[in-house]
This record gives structure tokens, C-alpha cells and sequence, in this order.
């Protein structure tokens, strides 16, 4: 079984001897999942975006229909 309080001294030794080492390691071990959040937010932003412009057209479509139908009834 892994015993996590050695593994942790181990980390905290390891950051306290080099530090620069130590972040360099966490930054690219990091790194794609920055990546990766970076490019599930722009996809969420165009997915958002697409789905306001389908709103909008048929928001306006309905008030056309509506307008329409008014100008019949005249």
C-alpha cells in the first residue's frame, strides 16, 4: 500500500533542495491541462455564441410571423 505521508515528506523535501526543478516539473506536468482548458473554453464560447445567433433568428422569425398576422387581421 502507498503510504501518502512519506510520499508527501518526499514532495515537500524535493520542492525544499530545488525548488526550480521541482516547479519546472509541476509546470509541465501541467501544461497540457492548461492546454487542453484553453481549448474546451473557446469551443464553449463558439457553441454559446452559435446558439445566441439561432436564438436571436428566431426570435426574430416569430415577431415577423406576428406581425404579419397583425397586418392581416387589418
Amino acid at each position: 500500500m502507498i503510504d501518502v505521508q512519506a510520499w508527501a515528506e518526499y514532495v515537500v523535501e524535493w520542492a525544499a533542495k530545488d525548488p526550480y526543478g521541482f516547479l519546472t516539473t509541476i509546470i509541465l506536468a501541467l501544461t497540457p491541462l492548461f492546454i487542453a482548458s484553453a481549448l474546451l473554453s473557446w469551443k464553449l464560447a463558439k457553441m454559446i455564441e452559435a446558439r445566441d445567433r439561432e436564438q436571436k433568428k428566431k426570435q426574430k422569425r416569430q415577431e415577423n410571423i406576428a406581425k404579419a398576422k397583425r397586418t392581416k387581421k387589418d
